[in-house]
């Protein structure tokens, strides 16, 4: 399971964001509302050490982009920004 669907199934308690929603699936449309969406940003941010701005909160929409978002990001801060 990705690290950002494990964050997922752990702030809402449902178990269903572990198999039954897809990598590409809109999360606002699988049901996650948008108070849920600013606390997995909020859990990314803490956990993952990956800063997530309200412009990058508009584009991101499903578990992949999420993860795409924190894989870009932790590689661009280990290796200085680049």
């Amino acid at each position: 399971m990705s690290t950002v669907r494990e964050l997922l199934v752990e702030l809402t308690g449902t178990i269903e964001y572990a198999d039954k929603v897809g990598d590409d699936d809109d999360l606002a449309a699988s049901g996650i509302d948008s108070g849920d969406l600013v606390r997995l940003v909020l859990l990314v941010e803490q956990r993952l050490g990956v800063e997530i701005t309200a412009a990058d909160m508009e584009k991101l929409h499903t578990i992949a982009d999420y993860e795409r978002f924190v894989a870009e990001h932790s590689v661009a801060g280990a290796t200085g920004g680049a």
